[in-house]
């Protein structure tokens, strides 16, 4: 059994991006989605990527990385069913900490404060990511008792039934700036980023 599996989200469409995929954009002089691994690599825990399918474009931004890819063929229903099957092929573990990979400005020291989290408030389930104003965000760390509920999630809600009952059971763990929530879906969202300084 491991302590904690990291999960990766990377199965969805980039549908908003008009033919382009904001997870081949390029940050810090590589794909955002090979920055976004070897960020949670650099915790320590193991990794794992859930994409759409072995012969997807998105597989080859892992090449020499010690990151496990999770296949999700009906990735396309929506981000909870991306969710049931990743979970599902995870490892045994004691917490799962998934992570969006389109949160461009999450720091390996961010995912490394919602683990440490855990130790610190014992008594909680959920341990969350959040803005510094305590907007709830990502990465979100569940304890494996929540487990078998992923079995349940459908549709695209992702993980919202699992988490709407357990507001008393959440730790928030705020991280700087809005790093939490910040996504850039469109090329406008990109272009802004950029124009304000981003790499």
């Amino acid at each position: 059994m491991t302590d904690i599996a990291i999960l990766i989200l990377a199965a969805g469409a980039s549908s908003r991006m008009r033919g382009r995929d904001k997870l081949a954009e390029l940050v810090e002089g590589e794909p955002l989605l090979r920055l976004q691994v070897r960020r949670a690599m650099a915790t320590g825990h193991p990794v794992f990527v859930a994409l759409p399918s072995a012969d997807h474009p998105r597989v080859g931004f892992l090449a020499g990385l010690h990151a496990t890819p999770l296949f999700i063929p009906d990735a396309a229903e929506g981000m909870g069913v991306t969710l049931r099957d990743a979970v599902a092929q995870l490892p045994s573990c004691d917490a799962l900490l998934v992570c969006l990979a389109d949160l461009v400005a999450l720091e390996t020291a961010d995912i490394a404060a919602v683990i440490a989290a855990r130790k610190r408030a014992p008594d909680a389930l959920v341990w969350r990511g959040a803005t510094e104003a305590g907007k709830p965000g990502h990465p979100i760390l569940f304890d494996a008792s929540l487990r078998a509920q992923f079995a349940a999630l459908s549709g695209d809600t992702g993980g919202a039934a699992i988490l709407r009952p357990l507001t008393e059971q959440t730790c928030l763990v705020p991280l700087p700036g809005d790093r939490a929530l910040l996504d850039l879906d469109t090329p406008e969202d990109w272009a802004a980023w950029r124009a304000r300084g981003a790499k």
